[in-house]
């Protein structure tokens, strides 16, 4: 009896191993974008994480991409872009790129991520929330004349429309999203960075192979 458990054990051992390495599916864990979009990092593999800060998804797998992206290759470079879908969206990819350009985002993206999840942000809407950042943002001791005016500045707008660009380019119709060098979309969150992991070394491959 005791051998048959341990031949039933293995496997089952076996078969949810072969499971976890299997190679990634088109359709199941990532789709194709057609056609590629043009990537901003020249010699790069380049992966976009699409989000939204009051979206709940993206931020039950925040900690999970700020611990992925620490083992990302010297070759793949990470950028975030706040997908914009409507006001609200275009309201925190605004509040987004002024941190950005104001130079507090590093300081400031992962504990305001937190407090509109903890602290009541995430049902707010319209100026309301604008609001509500403002005053979290002054309580951080973030210089309220600069943000007010790095949100009304010529960068920021310009990121901004860029941001509208590439979710009607990319069709983005939800987050979060990680695209692979503009080629590959992936957004099944169960599988979502060991398949990136792999579309990274696949257009790693698909680079060499152009250079030869």
């Amino acid at each position: 009896m005791f051998l048959r458990l341990m031949s039933l054990f293995a496997g089952l051992t076996l078969a949810f191993a072969a499971h976890a390495q299997r190679s990634p599916e088109e359709g199941l864990d990532y789709n194709e974008i057609k056609p590629p979009q043009a990537t901003d990092s020249p010699g790069k593999v380049e992966v976009i994480e699409f989000f939204w800060y009051r979206c709940p998804h993206c931020y039950s797998i925040e900690p999970e991409v700020e611990q992925w992206r620490k083992r990302l290759p010297r070759d793949v470079q990470f950028k975030r872009v706040p997908g914009i879908l409507g006001d609200d969206w275009a309201t925190d990819a605004r509040i987004f790129y002024a941190l950005e350009v104001m130079g507090d985002l590093d300081r400031l993206h992962r504990p305001f991520f937190d407090a509109i999840h903890q602290q009541g942000g995430v049902r707010l809407r319209g100026e309301a929330f604008a609001k509500w950042a403002a005053d979290w943002f002054a309580k951080q001791k973030v210089d309220m004349a600069k943000y007010d005016a790095a949100l009304r500045s010529f960068t920021v707008e310009s990121r901004l429309r860029r941001a509208a660009q590439m979710s009607r380019e990319y069709r983005l119709d939800g987050v979060p999203k990680l695209v692979v060098h503009g080629r590959y979309a992936v957004e099944n969150r169960k599988t979502m960075f060991a398949t990136t992991d792999a579309l990274i070394g696949e257009v790693r491959k698909q680079i060499a192979k152009s250079k030869r």
